[in-house]
């Protein structure tokens, strides 16, 4: 692939989103001019914070209304643009009743649309679509008939169903469609990145997430369900945001890439939040997996999910994501303090309660050393939020 003309302006789709955000403000940041796209011009209050964040870079933002369903609706926001992050999906794992409708078609119409669009524009030279780690995987049992129990790039999710994991369902099928598109139009080649379940700061106070609604849902208590001690694949979304840049930029990036970076469980996240800020009454228990088998009836999980999930174990390898990208992933607990700190900063929950204690030695990250191949992160240490005065490192 030739060399991405960067005086051209980058298209990311679905620009509100809890992701695209970030990828937005990184493009901003660098100077380039951005497209993206939204359900509503008209419904400024939804997208004002992206302007603020214009306002605040060298890089320039253009709004363009867009919709899944709408045929041709991306062609006027892919005018002149080599690269396209194509982000938008609408990513719902509760209260599903119609899969088809409210899923599967709208994330197969989106990569119809957004494809065929590209190949008329002419212009369009790389594709970096958004998936998932749930398209290379879906019930954990299936992790055990891989010999490492590892699961990577090679591997498809062929467990999830319209009626069993529908989102792990539409982002696989998703994925496929865009692979068989990227065959059939030879202007363009295509780039994936399959995120884990992502943790970190929002850039604007949204509630309609799933990785926000988690973390207040932890913060009240009300996760005691998912306090098992089965593992999930997290990733802080800054990590994801970088990982589109390099994808989109680095010609010589190819394929899939698994892109999580912690194997672990809700009751070790709430651990860490209990260590900083130990006042507040998060979830303790260990819900052992004999305990959450008997407990299906009260939860709201299907037996075959606990029949196919639950006693378990996985794991992942993204060896191929950290040498093809460059990439190196946010310690958990910057990723979890920095996610409460935005939470708490929008008032979306209150660490008022926080102990003397924790509150002078909060831990800080500001300063990142970088070396070739590692990074070594300084701890700063605080005294109280009063104060704000730094002690010496």
């Amino acid at each position: 692939m030739k060399t991405i003309n960067r005086t051209k302006p980058v298209l990311v789709t679905g620009g509100t989103g809890y992701l695209a955000s970030w990828i937005i403000k990184l493009l901003l940041e660098e100077g380039l001019t951005v497209h993206t796209t939204v359900a509503s011009i008209r419904n400024e209050k939804q997208y004002n914070y992206l302007q603020e964040l214009q306002n605040q870079s060298p890089g320039k933002l253009v709004f363009f209304e867009a919709d899944f369903l709408d045929e041709g609706s991306y062609e006027e926001a892919l005018q002149s643009c080599e690269l396209v992050f194509h982000t938008g999906y609408p990513f719902q794992i509760s209260s599903i009743k119609d899969s088809n409708k409210q899923l599967i078609t709208p994330a197969i119409q989106g990569v119809r649309n957004l494809f065929f669009s590209a190949d008329v524009a002419g212009d369009v030279r790389r594709i970096v679509f958004t998936s998932s780690i749930s398209a290379m995987a879906g019930d954990s049992s299936k992790a055990n008939t891989i010999s490492d129990r590892k699961i990577n790039e090679s591997h498809w999710n062929n467990t999830s169903t319209p009626n069993h994991h529908p989102y792990s369902y539409a982002k696989t099928i998703a994925e496929k469609e865009a692979w068989s598109l990227s065959e059939k139009f030879h202007n363009f080649d295509l780039v994936v990145i399959n995120p884990g379940l992502m943790l970190g700061p929002s850039l604007n106070k949204r509630i309609k997430s799933t990785s926000i609604d988690l973390m207040i849902r932890l913060f009240s208590s009300k996760l005691e369900e998912d306090m098992s001690c089965k593992n999930q694949a997290f990733v802080d979304v800054r990590d994801v945001a970088k990982a589109h840049l390099r994808a989109g930029f680095d010609t010589a990036t190819t394929g899939r890439h698994l892109t999580a970076a912690h194997l672990t469980s809700f009751h070790e996240v709430a651990q860490v939040v209990r260590k900083y800020y130990p006042n507040y009454t998060t979830p303790q228990k260990l819900v052992t997996d004999r305990l959450f088998k008997l407990l299906t009836p009260f939860l709201n999980h299907s037996s075959r999910f606990v029949d196919e999930n639950i006693g378990f174990d996985f794991s992942f390898d993204n060896s191929y994501t950290r040498k093809d990208l460059q990439i190196d992933f946010l310690p958990l607990e910057k990723t979890i303090l920095d996610h409460i700190d935005q939470l708490a900063e929008d008032l979306l929950i209150s660490i008022n309660n926080e102990s003397d204690n924790s509150r002078s030695h909060r831990i800080s990250w500001e300063r990142i050393d970088e070396n070739a191949h590692s990074r070594q992160y300084v701890f700063e240490r605080y005294h109280s939020q009063q104060t704000g005065n730094r002690l010496p490192s």
